[in-house]
């Protein structure tokens, strides 16, 4: 199988199996580097190929782990936010530095973050629909579950991690790709020959 074809498919594979819960750390994701990516490199990671791969694992976990509802209105946020990081990723190119990648990545959790936790004070009735609250909803939280700001720390560690290491093996799969040869036009006898021709 081509690398073209593999790399990507290693990639999906390996996003659907860590989001099995406790294979990692809560809101640390292989997803923010991935939709960043998928921005970046349309090519190579199509926007439906990882959409389809987050709504699947999503149902089944919800149906057979959770036993809850197929999907639920905190979800529908968490994809807004995908799609913010894909348009941030749209912005970057697949020739950018694989640094330039990781501040991108960075920035995607940051924005990731943002719309989440905002939500969250919007939605959850145990915030004031304050400033304040607004604070306490983006760094300590409300009782019963571990402060936010930790939630952020992993978020911004693994959308930078992931989105260097993904954006360094999609360019490794084009640096060996050869470039598409350009269609040399047909060379045209100088009128002086073409008249000798004849």
């Amino acid at each position: 199988m081509k690398r073209t074809v593999l790399v990507p498919a290693l990639l999906l594979t390996a996003f659907a199996l860590t989001r099995w819960p406790g294979v990692m750390p809560l809101n640390f994701s292989v997803a923010y580097g991935l939709v960043f990516c998928a921005g970046a490199f349309p090519r190579r990671l199509p926007w439906w190929a990882i959409l389809g791969t987050m709504l699947g694992t999503d149902v089944v976990l919800n149906v057979f782990y959770y036993e809850t509802v197929i999907f639920s209105d905190y979800q529908a946020v968490n994809y807004l936010a995908y799609a913010g990081i894909f348009l941030l990723g749209r912005q970057f190119s697949r020739h950018a530095s694989v640094s330039k990648s990781v501040a991108g990545g960075l920035l995607g959790a940051v924005l990731f973050y943002l719309i989440t936790n905002t939500a969250a004070w919007l939605q959850n009735p145990a915030y004031a629909k304050t400033f304040a609250d607004w604070l306490r909803a983006l760094t300590t939280g409300v009782g019963g579950w571990p402060e936010t700001w930790t939630f952020f720390r992993n978020t911004l560690l693994s959308g930078g991690l992931f989105a260097g290491l993904i954006s360094a093996a999609l360019q490794s799969v084009e640096a060996k790709e050869p470039e598409p040869e350009e269609e040399k036009e047909p060379e045209t006898a100088p009128e002086g020959q073409a008249e000798e021709a004849k």
